[in-house]
């Protein structure tokens, strides 16, 4: 790995230790699926995924990161990330999102998803299927000689089209070495505008969409943000490999999905 002015470009072994531990949030994500239900306290969700991660040697991210407290992200319907696992517990009709990070040989992944409990409203569903065809529509675009602001100009007009609002305070990034590295990756921006993508930049794509206003308030703990009007928010994240073959997708919902399916407190949307 060197580093091109403040870009960590990657090479091609280092990319793949990267997919392992991309692959292993989503393995993680997908054992805490089995384990979503009404009534389950969001600390047991957090529990199960810090020892799960530290029983394949590796470490959650998000421990202690910036003195944040616990190994997930856990944002349950108005929050839009970073709420703190505690006491809450899951109700029927929420959405949660979670957000994992493990660092495995020295490589992090960080990746999310937002799941639907039994009883989520029309509007709910549609709001996550959008985010996560947001996701997709933002990959696309990650291709060398496009440029970061492609990308965000992506997610921006088509969830607006739809009368969402995109978060700005929190964005997309590099990650590497480190969970966030540059460059920034917005969710809203000019075509044309921005760092241009070249081959080897890793980068996470996380849109952050709401059911009404864009705007977002932290709470007093400095980290749980949610959205001023208390409508919904939804968040998915995949791991970004930029090559000459257009876009690498290291992280994966694959295995999550198929843990959707199997438990009945869950819709799959």
């Amino acid at each position: 790995m060197f580093c091109n002015g403040r870009i960590h470009i990657k090479n091609n072994l280092e990319i793949e230790l990267m997919r392992k531990s991309a692959l292993m949030v989503g393995d993680t994500l997908a054992e805490l699926t089995k384990h979503i239900k009404p009534g389950v306290k969001t600390k047991t969700l957090d529990n199960i995924a810090e020892d799960f991660i530290r029983a394949k040697n590796a470490v959650p991210t998000f421990k202690g990161y910036n003195g944040f407290p616990a190994s997930l992200c856990i944002s349950i319907n108005e929050v839009v990330v970073h709420g703190i696992p505690g006491n809450r517990e899951v109700k029927d009709g929420d959405i949660i999102s979670i957000d994992c990070g493990v660092t495995f040989n020295g490589w992090v992944g960080d990746s999310a998803y937002t799941f639907a409990v039994k009883g989520v409203t029309e509007d709910a569903k549609k709001l996550l299927i959008s985010t996560k065809e947001a996701l997709y529509y933002g990959i696309k675009k990650c291709t060398v000689g496009h440029r970061v602001g492609d990308i965000g100009a992506e997610i921006q007009n088509y969830c607006e089209a739809l009368g969402y609002g995109v978060v700005r305070e929190l964005c997309g990034h590099g990650v590497g070495k480190k969970m966030h590295e540059k460059p920034d990756v917005p969710n809203y921006g000019k075509r044309g505008s921005g760092i241009k993508l070249q081959e080897g930049m890793v980068i996470a794509i996380e849109p952050m969409i709401t059911m009404g206003g864009r705007e977002v308030v932290f709470e007093n703990d400095e980290w749980t943000c949610r959205t001023v009007d208390m409508s919904l928010a939804a968040h998915f994240e995949h791991d970004i490999a930029i090559t000459d073959n257009g876009p690498d997708i290291l992280s994966s919902f694959v295995n999550i999905e198929e843990a959707i399916k199997q438990n009945d407190n869950l819709e799959f949307i």
